[in-house]
C-alpha cells in the first residue's frame, strides 16, 4: 500500500467518521428520524443503497463487516420503510428456537409449503436459498441483539415457525429500532429526504445514482455498487390498477412511501421484472386505519365470524383464501373475536385497544349486542369451537393450528375487518447472489436488489412472515455480494484493497 493511498484513507474515513457524528442525529420523532444536510455527501462511495427499510439496512451492516463502505439514501424523513409496519414475525426453519421449544421443523418442509403457498410458481432456486438461510439469518440478528425467540403460527404454515420478539409484540418496529442501532454503531452515513431519480450506467456497469437532496440540488454520487430496496409498489394506486383491475378500490396497508420507482428504474437499465399482476390482499384490515390486524391474533387462537355470526373458513388458511372467503360473505367484512388470553399472548392488541379499534365486553351476550350479532346463533358458533379446541378436530373448517386454547375467559373482545392491499409478489429479477437480471438474461454488473422490489420468491402468494425473512436472507446477500464483487475488481485491477 502506497503512502498515498494510506493517507488519502485515513482522511477519507475520519471525514466520514466526523461527518456522521456532527450531521446526522437523531430528531424527536420517535427516535426514527436522521437528517443530514446535502454538504455531508461525498462524491463517491463504495456501494449505493437506495431505500432504508429491512432489507437496506441488513444490506448496509453486512457491506460494512465485509469490508466495504455503503451509504444509504432514503426519500422519506425516516428510516423504517414497510418493515415498520410488519406485525406477525418472521419465518425460519431448524432454528435454534424452534429446537429449544421441541419444534420439529426442516428446511424441505418450509420449502414445500411456501411452494405450495404459492400455488407452485416460486422462483425455486431463490426459495431453496430462502429457506436454506433462513436459520442462519435468525443467528445473525441474534448477534445483533435482535433475538427473536417467541414462536407462533401464521396462515399457511403447518407449525409454529414465526419467529417474534421475546414479549410477543410486533416485529416491524423491533427489527427496524435494533437494525439501525446497529447500523449508528457502524457509523454508517443514512441521507433521508434523498430522493434517487435514476440509476448511472457506464459502458454496461452500474456507476452511482442521480438524487435529488432535501434542498432540492441533483447530485450524481458515484459507487461501485448499487443495492435497491425501495420495497413494492403497495401505495400506488394508478400502479396497482394498471397491473390488477379493481385493486385500487382496496384500501392499502403499505407506507406511503411503497410507489414502485426502485422497480421503474430498474426497468430503465434494462432490469427485467416478474409477477408483476400479483398481489397480495391481506384479510384482516381495519378499514377506518388501514391497520393490518397481526396475524398473530388468529395464530394464537382467534376465530373470524361473519355478521350473521357464523364461522365461515379456515382462519389460518392462506392469506389469498381467507381473503375471498370474506369478500364472499354478503356483507365483505367480519369480525375477528377472541379472549383475554389471547390478548395476554399479544402485545399488539393493547396498542389496537389505545387506538379504539377494538370492541370489549365482560360477556358474549354484552358483545352480541355490541356487534348487532343474534346472541344464540353467537353461542353456538363458540361453543362449537371450543369443543373443536378440545377435541383437536375442526369438523367445519379443517383448521388444524392455533388451536391450543379455548375462548373462554373474559372479557371478549372483536374488531371489524375486511380485505385490503398488503404486499406486491411482483418485480424485479435477481438470482441468488441478489444480482438483478437484465431482460436478456444476464446479469447486471454491479447492480443487486433485495426485498419487497423483488418478485419470484412468493409467487402468487405470500405467506405470512415471509416478508421480513426475505428482506434479511437477501439484505444479507447483497451486501455481502456487493463487497465481494468490489474486492475482486480491486483484484482485477490491481488496485489496493481497502
Amino acid at each position: 500500500m502506497t503512502l498515498l493511498f494510506f493517507c488519502k484513507k485515513i482522511y477519507r474515513c475520519s471525514m466520514r467518521t466526523l461527518l456522521s457524528t456532527l450531521h446526522l442525529y437523531k430528531q424527536s420523532n420517535g427516535g426514527d428520524q436522521v437528517t443530514s444536510q446535502p454538504f455531508d455527501l461525498m462524491n463517491d462511495y463504495d456501494v449505493i443503497i437506495v431505500g432504508a427499510g429491512g432489507a437496506g439496512l441488513s444490506a448496509a451492516i453486512t457491506a460494512k463487516d465485509s469490508g466495504a463502505h455503503p451509504v444509504i439514501f432514503e426519500k422519506m424523513p425516516t428510516v423504517r420503510g414497510n418493515t415498520i409496519k410488519s406485525s406477525a414475525g418472521m419465518n425460519a426453519s431448524e432454528t435454534k428456537f424452534q429446537k429449544k421449544q421441541g419444534i420439529n421443523d426442516s428446511n424441505g418442509r418450509f420449502y414445500e409449503e411456501t411452494l405450495a403457498g404459492g400455488n407452485g410458481s416460486n422462483d425455486s432456486e431463490l426459495l431453496r436459498y430462502f429457506v436454506e438461510h433462513s436459520a442462519d439469518a435468525i443467528n445473525w440478528l441474534d448477534s445483533l441483539d435482535i433475538s427473536l425467540s417467541n414462536l407462533t403460527t401464521t396462515g399457511g404454515m403447518s407449525l409454529k415457525r414465526t419467529h417474534r420478539p421475546s414479549d410477543g409484540s410486533a416485529i416491524g418496529g423491533y427489527l427496524v429500532k435494533g437494525l439501525k442501532k446497529n447500523v449508528e454503531k457502524r457509523d454508517i452515513p443514512v441521507v433521508v429526504n434523498a430522493d434517487v431519480k435514476n440509476l448511472v450506467i457506464e459502458n454496461g456497469v452500474i456507476g452511482g445514482v442521480r438524487v435529488v437532496i432535501e434542498d432540492g440540488r441533483e447530485r450524481v454520487i458515484k459507487a461501485k455498487t448499487v443495492i435497491v430496496t425501495t420495497g413494492g409498489f403497495g401505495s400506488n394506486r394508478s400502479m396497482l390498477s394498471e397491473v390488477s383491475p379493481g385493486l385500487d378500490r382496496f384500501i392499502t396497508t403499505n407506507d406511503e412511501g411503497s410507489m414502485g420507482e426502485g422497480i421503474h428504474m430498474i426497468q430503465d437499465v434494462g432490469g427485467a421484472v416478474r409477477d408483476l399482476n400479483h398481489v397480495q390482499v391481506h384479510p384482516t384490515v381495519h378499514q377506518e386505519s388501514g391497520f393490518l390486524m397481526t396475524e398473530a391474533i388468529r395464530g394464537e387462537g382467534a376465530i373470524l365470524i361473519s355478521a350473521s355470526g357464523c364461522r365461515f373458513v379456515n382462519e389460518l388458511d392462506r392469506r389469498d383464501v381467507v381473503s375471498k372467503a370474506i369478500m364472499d360473505t354478503s356483507e365483505e367484512f367480519s369480525f375477528l373475536v377472541f379472549d383475554a388470553n389471547v390478548k395476554t399472548r399479544v402485545p399488539a392488541i393493547g396498542f389496537y385497544q389505545s387506538k379504539g379499534m377494538v370492541y370489549e365486553s365482560q360477556t358474549i351476550s354484552e358483545l352480541s349486542k355490541v356487534l348487532n350479532i343474534d346472541c344464540s346463533v353467537f353461542n353456538n358458533t363458540l361453543n362449537k369451537w371450543n369443543q373443536a379446541v378440545k377435541s383437536k378436530t375442526d369438523i367445519e373448517f379443517h383448521r388444524s393450528t392455533g388451536m391450543d386454547h379455548r375462548l373462554s375467559r373474559a372479557p371478549f373482545f372483536a374488531i371489524k375487518v375486511a380485505p385490503g392491499v398488503h404486499h406486491t409478489m411482483g418485480g424485479v429479477i435477481i438470482n441468488t447472489k441478489a444480482e438483478v437480471q437484465s431482460s436478456k438474461g444476464v446479469s447486471i454488473k454491479g447492480l443487486y436488489a433485495a426485498g419487497e422490489t423483488v418478485g419470484g420468491l412468493h409467487g402468487e402468494n405470500r405467506i405470512g412472515g415471509n416478508a421480513i425473512a426475505e428482506t434479511v436472507v437477501f439484505g444479507r446477500q447483497a451486501g455481502k455480494q456487493a463487497a465481494m464483487f468490489i474486492r475482486a475488481s480491486q483484484t482485477a485491477h490491481n488496485l489496493p484493497q481497502k
